[in-house]
């Protein structure tokens, strides 16, 4: 590619009450309330979650401009309707279910997939960034996989459940893994051996169409691009804002290299996810690329930063990752804010307020 691939995210998003901190199944009135306001909120299969999408943009900067105007735009309408919105992969405080929002669709996967679809409220983040074609974006699913966990430990942003301490980083990464086709995509040949499992998973009723394919690297089916969605929503822009650009230099440095993605043991990758998620950021994680031994999470981090590092540089944003890396390993990401409000009084509120306060800071 001539030019840097142009890039994008989505964001998922809690509703709460202001006042309980307890999730809210009224998303179609903040999205009505939010399209007054010049901003289109996507329905998520829960309806106390909304969804932002970006802009196709070519920097790091507009990208970070963008998603705090969205996050701004759809706090406002939440507040509107007498809300909250909250960038937390897991509402820290929840019902015992979550209802399923009334389209066709969301109502069949409701009652097809049971408790897994009623236990949602699951938040993440998708980065979306430009790639050739599909033998291109197979080729940088495949170069990823070993890097996944480490950006698990990064945007790890849901240690508090229930109004309880998980005992995780990102409790959401092990609910989500519930579903059929979830966590790290296979390692596929070629594109033709991606669309036969995929038919496959179609064809035997365990999935309902193409969009239910939520492996956390995935070829777009409609654009040029390769959809990351390993993370936890990120507390703050700024951390989503280096999320996308670690993997959108993570993306360019896949094109350059001829060499096929690392063929990983299934249980290393499982351990190696495992680990992320129970670990975060301020743990240890796997390194997959050198035998599977335990490293800090942050060592693993400046590893890749390194891998990537001439895309990084031809972006002009080594310098940038590199201090903003040092930044959230020093003040902490989404999941060591939320402990460290827990830890204080062991109240759900104080959580909910950090999250509510890092969601727009």
């Amino acid at each position: 590619m001539s030019e840097p691939p142009t890039f994008g995210a989505e964001e998922e998003f809690l509703l709460v009450d202001p006042r309980t901190g307890e999730p809210a199944p009224r998303n179609s009135e903040v999205a009505a309330a939010a399209e007054r306001r010049g901003v289109d909120l996507q329905l998520e299969l829960s309806s106390c979650q909304v969804e932002t999408t970006s802009s196709v943009v070519a920097t790091s900067p507009e990208l970070g401009e963008e998603l705090s105007r969205l996050r701004r735009t759809a706090a406002q309408a939440a507040q509107a309707v007498g809300l909250q919105l909250l960038a937390a992969g897991l509402p820290p405080a929840t019902p015992h279910e979550f209802p399923v929002t009334d389209t066709p669709r969301y109502r069949r996967i409701g009652a097809e997939y049971g408790m897994v679809a009623h236990e949602q409220g699951i938040c993440g983040c998708h980065v979306h960034v430009q790639v050739p074609d599909r033998a291109a974006a197979i080729h940088v699913s495949n170069w990823l996989r070993p890097w996944l966990p480490s950006l698990l430990a990064l945007s790890a942003n849901s240690a508090i459940y229930r109004g309880a301490d998980s005992g995780y980083a990102s409790w959401r990464s092990v609910l989500w893994r519930r579903w059929p086709v979830a966590g790290p995509p296979p390692f596929f040949p070629s594109p033709e051996d991606y669309d036969s499992t995929v038919r496959m998973l179609i064809d035997s009723e365990v999935i309902l169409d193409h969009k239910m394919i939520y492996w956390d690297v995935r070829p777009s089916e409609n654009f040029p691009t390769i959809e990351v969605r390993v993370a936890d929503v990120p507390a703050t822009v700024a951390e989503t804002v280096l999320l996308a650009t670690l993997v959108r230099a993570a993306v360019m440095t896949a094109l350059e290299d001829d060499q096929p993605g690392r063929r990983l043991p299934p249980a290393a990758l499982r351990a190696a996810y495992w680990k992320a998620a129970h670990d975060g950021l301020a743990g240890r994680t796997l390194d997959l690329m050198h035998g599977g031994g335990a490293v800090p999470a942050r060592e693993q981090l400046g590893t890749l930063v390194q891998r990537v590092g001439p895309a990084l540089q031809s972006l002009g944003e080594y310098e940038r990752v590199v201090g903003e890396l040092d930044r959230v390993a020093a003040q902490g990401n989404g999941a060591m804010r939320q402990l460290r409000a827990w830890r204080k009084r062991g109240e759900v509120r104080d959580v909910i307020d950090e999250a509510a306060a890092a969601t727009l800071d």
